[in-house]
């Protein structure tokens, strides 16, 4: 053992004797899994957001072209083989695609005081441009999500404010995709509109009529992609749930039509709250939104079984991320959570917003260093399969725990969040294999060595954007290579030790569940 690992152990056991311990027994079923995510369940978004979007006085940069160029956010991409991006957003219902060279003065983006969604113009994607994106896909082996603009074809209705009437012009969609087949490029899935359902956001479509134009895009898709195994695809509506929205457009949409129902989550409120460092750190306020995961799925199951829920954009706080605090190791109590909870209610797929740009960014929007929520989704990635295992236990509420199946070898994997500044746990595990019920739990006990990733915050502090893996600061190498995330191995006899404030994945090798031979 080095001496860094040493110092990491007296550290871990001075945080244990310092804060008070609470031993906790955590009930792993693993006789059957309880839910499936699909393999590459970490997504992130690419915005259309140009760079002069404000919010609260702050200009937080998003994403410019050029920037796709960037080594440390090429290499960030890279490291998750692969890894889904999904680019959308509030803007992208206002983008008109420049395939045939007919649209006179192609421009971006540009701010517009009136008549305008969101207060920018109506912006114009030129080949060039998509050329030099999906070069960058390529690249980085990236599976691509692209939101289609839903408005295009349509008029404001003049009886209804904020409603848009008239069928979806897939013209200049279908333009879109020949070049994209010509030119080889991948796409994975299309998704329709972006936050059009319920009330909408800055406008709004009928849940039939968005059903009408979704079936329109699903035989567009098929006449594109006659092939099956390389179709992209169908996801929609890409907005907030609405039960009675989403049940009419479900029920209306027709057998097949839907692969992905994709709905947005920014529950911590606005990004200026005051209030976001302490909801994150509540595990009342956390659990609260369980509710919408669990009714978006019961919809599926009962008006469109063959399709599966995703969250196609979440930044927790809107407007850009909360300030000070949604590129800190805090938020990663959030975001962690997210991914578990969504993962219990058969949710396929999750797109953090956004890669850049923004306090929500996974990378710093100046120098592109990955703030600690992306080397949470990139352990994640590694870590946690697609079988999700139920896991409970009777200790504190500040004490969340998942479990997966791991990836890609045999094992049970689990995701330890300590909400608590004070307490830290001391975990037993037991195994519960009765089908039937009525039968005692037995404890587990590891013969072989354990693999643990414990994450904390560089001095304590829950609001820095230095994260420690395993009590080693997380830093790119001097060629700007992402860091490799490497366990700890524990004798598997021992407790899991969760210390106050931290977050921790742990993979057991030779947990006996059933549900992941």
């Amino acid at each position: 053992m080095n001496f860094k690992s040493i110092m990491f152990f007296v550290v871990l056991l001075s945080c244990l004797l310092v804060s008070k311990a609470e031993k906790v027994e955590v009930v792993v079923e693993g006789a059957t899994s309880i839910a499936q995510t699909d393999e590459d369940f970490i997504c992130v978004t690419l915005d259309w957001w140009p760079t002069n979007k404000c919010d609260y006085d702050q200009c937080p940069r998003f994403i410019y072209l050029d920037d796709l160029k960037n080594k440390i956010i090429e290499k960030a991409v890279k490291a998750f083989h692969p890894l889904r991006i999904r680019v959308g957003g509030s803007l992208q219902d206002q983008v008109v695609y420049n395939v045939r060279n007919n649209i006179e003065n192609c421009q971006p983006f540009q701010k517009q005081d009136k008549g305008f969604l969101f207060g920018f113009s109506i912006g114009c994607l030129d080949m060039k441009r998509w050329d030099e994106l999906n070069e960058f896909f390529n690249q980085t082996r990236a599976k691509v999500t692209f939101g289609l603009n839903a408005l295009i074809g349509r008029t404001e209705s003049k009886t209804e404010k904020t409603l848009w009437v008239g069928d979806w012009y897939s013209h200049n969609a279908r333009d879109l995709m020949s070049y994209t087949i010509s030119k080889g490029y991948k796409i994975d899935s299309y998704e329709l509109g972006n936050e059009l359902c319920g009330l909408g956001v800055s406008a709004k479509i009928e849940a039939k009529q968005y059903a009408k134009d979704m079936a329109t895009l699903k035989n567009l898709v098929k006449e594109m992609y006659p092939n099956p195994k390389t179709q992209p695809k169908i996801l929609g509506p890409g907005g907030f749930y609405d039960k009675k929205w989403f049940d009419t457009f479900l029920d209306a949409s027709g057998h097949d039509v839907i692969d992905g129902v994709t709905h947005h989550i920014y529950n911590l409120g606005p990004g200026n709250n005051p209030d976001v460092v302490r909801r994150v750190q509540d595990p009342f306020f956390l659990t609260q939104i369980a509710q919408t995961f669990k009714d978006v799925s019961n919809a599926i199951d009962k008006f469109a079984p063959w399709s599966g829920a995703w969250v196609s954009e979440s930044g927790g706080a809107y407007n850009s991320g909360g300030q000070l605090v949604s590129y800190t190791f805090a938020f990663g109590f959030w975001y962690l959570d997210q991914l578990g909870m969504t993962s219990i209610y058969n949710h396929k797929v999750y797109c953090r917003q956004a890669l850049t740009g923004g306090n929500y960014a996974l990378l710093n929007t100046t120098t592109f260093v990955p703030n600690p929520d992306y080397y949470s989704a990139l352990l994640w990635h590694k870590i946690m399969g697609s079988k999700v295992l139920s896991v409970t236990h009777k200790g504190s509420p500040y004490l969340r725990v998942y479990s997966h199946c791991s990836k890609k070898e045999l094992g049970v994997s689990f995701v330890f969040i300590n909400l608590s500044k004070n307490t830290s746990f001391e975990i037993d595990l037991f195994q519960d294999l009765n089908l039937n019920g009525g039968s005692p739990n037995f404890e587990f006990k590891g013969h072989k060595e354990r693999e643990e990733y414990h994450l904390t915050p560089k001095d304590g502090n829950i609001l820095s954007s230095v994260l420690l893996l395993n009590g080693t600061p997380l830093e790119l190498s001097d060629s700007l290579e992402i860091p490799e995330l490497n366990p700890k191995l524990v004798d598997g006899l021992k407790p899991i030790n969760i210390v106050a404030h931290s977050i921790a994945f742990v993979t057991i090798r030779d947990f006996n569940a059933p549900a992941c031979f």
